[in-house]
């Protein structure tokens, strides 16, 4: 006969983390006020892709982007496996549900991405370029 224990009647809550963070203004290299809301996620997207992931011991390997694995690979394939890292990388973020309407532009050795982030506090509109030698 198997024990029954009152531990075994237990449910787990999990809470969603303030996304409470300082601004950061990298134009004068200064920290703001705090932040929050959409223009939190904004800046974490932003973080998340100017950083490679596995390449500072800082962040989880979870953290950041592996774009650079696509340098010197043709074309279409980047631009195709760009939205795969893309969604892969800012998934990560648990007030990110889903990346939409991904559009990948190739000039060169830039890309040009732009992208709507549906977050938990409502969608966000976004566009980066990115420097690949492709």
């Amino acid at each position: 006969m198997i024990p029954q224990s009152a531990l075994s009647d237990l449910t787990v809550e999990t809470e969603l983390e303030p996304s409470l963070t300082w601004q950061l203004d990298f134009e004068k290299g200064r920290i703001g006020r705090k932040i929050d809301g959409l223009a939190a996620v904004k800046q974490a997207i932003f973080k998340i892709l100017q950083t490679s992931r596995y390449q500072f011991l800082i962040y989880s390997f979870n953290y950041g982007h592996e774009l650079n694995q696509l340098i010197g690979l043709p074309p279409l394939f980047v631009q195709s496996e760009l939205t795969r890292c893309l969604e892969e990388a800012l998934l990560q973020d648990q007030r990110i549900t889903a990346i939409e309407d991904i559009e990948v532009e190739l000039a060169r050795d830039l890309v040009h991405v732009s992208f709507t982030a549906v977050t938990i506090f409502g969608n966000l509109a976004y566009q980066q370029e990115v420097e690949l030698d492709v």
